[in-house]
């Protein structure tokens, strides 16, 4: 139930922070017995500020009142994405051709599921990396999570 919850707070949400002038790099959903946080992660060519951030919760928090999608009690955060932003979406990788990223498989490869490396190219259907001097290549379909890795 909660991918489920998750995914249809990302499609409520989504729209409103577009709207805002923003981009929702990635929603984190964790529920306790009697409490759950919901944090957004926000993003624009600017950056993202204090105010922008409570802009986003302001608009965010009177959309999730309304709707009243979650079952209990919660805490709403929205912070920037960070140094080590998810990348979740063909435009994400995109945006990061040439930067070092960490993907995690959902299912191993030849026994491995992690792979560290720089990102080459992005198509239609998946990445490429080059990872311990090798070419890997991947689909989206088959990608767990992934964030930009340190240098």
């Amino acid at each position: 139930m909660t991918g489920n919850l998750r995914e249809r707070l990302m499609g409520l949400v989504e729209p409103v922070i577009e709207r805002l002038g923003y981009e929702l790099v990635d929603l984190e959903f964790t529920s306790g017995r009697a409490h759950a946080v919901v944090r957004l992660f926000i993003d624009r060519p600017a950056g993202v500020g204090l105010e922008d951030c409570a802009t986003v919760s302001r608009e965010v928090s009177a959309l999730l009142d309304l709707e009243d999608p979650i079952p209990s009690a919660y805490t709403l955060e929205v912070s920037s994405p960070g140094f080590d932003r998810v990348l979740r979406t063909r435009a994400h990788f995109g945006r990061f051709v040439g930067e070092r990223v960490h993907v995690e498989l959902k299912e191993p490869r030849a026994g491995r599921r992690r792979y560290t490396g720089t990102l080459l190219t992005v198509d239609e259907d998946g990445i490429a990396l080059e990872v311990d001097q090798e070419h890997v290549a991947m689909a989206f379909r088959e990608i767990g999570k992934a964030r930009l890795a340190p240098n």
